[in-house]
């Protein structure tokens, strides 16, 4: 099997682990039980804990999806700022990263 095969089946079975998170998440806040005012505000804050880390799933999703299109157009791999490959390491770390460490680091030293 070749190495972005490997790569394909790793970001497929994330996206399938992130499926189940967030239908879990969403089972969660949909799951309301409005027995006392002390027992509401609990459970608000931690719906709203749980929709930030949705919020996170759904980001995550949404690179590895453009990772996996990547992948179908030959381009995965390959920085879209330099156009120099992605370190293996980088890839191993981040399987959805889309600029080589060089260019991540310029783009985030320039926010």
């Amino acid at each position: 099997m070749t190495e972005t095969a490997q790569r394909k089946q790793q970001i497929e079975a994330r996206l399938k682990e992130l499926g189940v998170r967030l239908q879990r998440i969403e089972d969660v806040l949909d799951d309301t039980d409005l027995s006392d005012l002390e027992d509401q505000t609990i459970e608000w804050e931690d719906d709203e804990v749980q929709a930030g880390i949705g919020r996170a799933n759904l980001r995550e999703a949404q690179a590895l999806t453009a990772a996996l299109n990547r992948i179908a157009k030959g381009t995965y791999g390959t920085c879209i700022s330099c156009g120099e490959q992605i370190a293996d390491e980088r890839l191993d770390a981040i399987p959805y990263a889309n600029q080589c460490r060089y260019c991540a680091g310029a783009s985030s030293a320039e926010v």
